[in-house]
């Protein structure tokens, strides 16, 4: 793989300059961006997948429970087409993973998924919204967006990666410039004052820079049942179709438990429910809640769980969520 990546470098070249111009002519206001009279929040990265988006965007739902919220996805690998907002009838084939787990657990927010986001915010503000949150959206120049969180995470920062195909960026560092704030993820809970000052440098920006760690829940959770994490004495089948499982086999995993691992965002087939049963037999089957809502209805009852988990800012939390809801209690707009 490495070596694939040396011999793709002239075309990250390429692409380097190709990804620069189309932002400079957005800049210089060429390429024109619209603007929506509402409070619009961007969550995004510049590196590909992995860096925690669908729990910071649930803590902003959180954080944001006094306003109506609406939320705004692609909705990657969904059967559907356009703009669909989600109700009592969608499923995750129709809304895709991440934003049915949103309207699952947030049933009173407006969920939303349009792979046109100038459309899907057009269509969002017949039904009057205070904010919108948009998903995986910090590249989307053709909507200009009030206020970015650039993610990144802490074992793979974006100022020591390159460009794709030779790296893993979708465009070039500069792109931190247009962040308003930045959130190093998937940080250990005890990071020191010393290494957040040594990344601060390197990540060399202007904007304020926050840390955030993944926390677990204590339970593990079926349709109709829930059992405390310590109490899973039996080995069991591990299974996640996630960007860097890691944490997650970390965190639950034993030695005579069996794992399975499937690419993020992965429509699980017959024959692949089928390799499950076979590899689970009578074992409980522990998921993440993104995998969750695309197996559910395919085990026996009580057979399937998934693990829940929370973004959580380390230090300075009242000053990240006090610069959140000024944004957004102030009214301002994205002109």
């Amino acid at each position: 793989m490495v070596f694939l990546r040396k011999i793709l470098f002239p075309l990250a070249f390429i692409y380097w300059i190709v990804t620069f111009i189309r932002n400079l002519l957005y800049d210089i206001g060429i390429f024109r961006s619209q603007t929506f009279n509402i409070p619009i929040i961007a969550v995004g990265n510049l590196s590909v997948g992995g860096t925690g988006k669908t729990p910071q965007i649930e803590y902003l739902i959180r954080l944001l429970r006094e306003y109506k919220v609406a939320t705004l996805s692609r909705g990657y690998k969904r059967e559907s087409k356009g703009f669909v907002l989600a109700n009592e009838n969608t499923s995750a084939r129709i809304l895709g993973d991440e934003p049915f787990q949103f309207y699952s657990k947030f049933p009173e927010v407006l969920v939303a998924v349009d792979a046109n986001r100038r459309n899907g915010i057009a269509e969002l503000l017949k039904y009057s919204p205070d904010v919108i949150l948009l998903d995986d959206a910090f590249q989307h120049r053709k909507v200009k967006v009030g206020f970015y969180i650039l993610l990144t995470t802490y074992d793979d920062l974006f100022c020591n990666d390159f460009i794709l195909p030779f790296g893993n960026l979708r465009e070039p560092s500069l792109g931190k410039k247009r962040a308003n704030m930045i959130i190093v993820t998937k940080c250990p809970s005890l990071i020191s004052e010393l290494t957040q000052e040594n990344i601060k440098r390197q990540l060399n920006v202007n904007c304020p820079v926050f840390f955030s760690t993944i926390e677990y829940d204590e339970y593990v959770y079926a349709e109709n049942e829930v059992i405390k994490i310590e109490d899973l004495k039996e080995p069991k089948l591990l299974l996640a179709g996630i960007a860097k499982p890691d944490l997650f086999f970390d965190f639950l995993g034993n030695e005579e438990d069996e794992k399975m691992v499937f690419p993020d965002h992965h429509n699980f087939s017959d024959q692949d429910i089928k390799r499950i049963k076979k590899l689970a037999s009578n074992k409980k089957i522990i998921t993440t809640e993104k995998d969750f809502v695309r197996l559910k209805g395919k085990f026996l009852n009580n057979q399937l769980f998934y693990l829940p988990i929370k973004s959580r800012i380390i230090e300075n939390e009242n000053n990240f969520n006090s610069k959140i809801k000024e944004y957004v209690g102030k009214g301002t707009r994205n002109g």
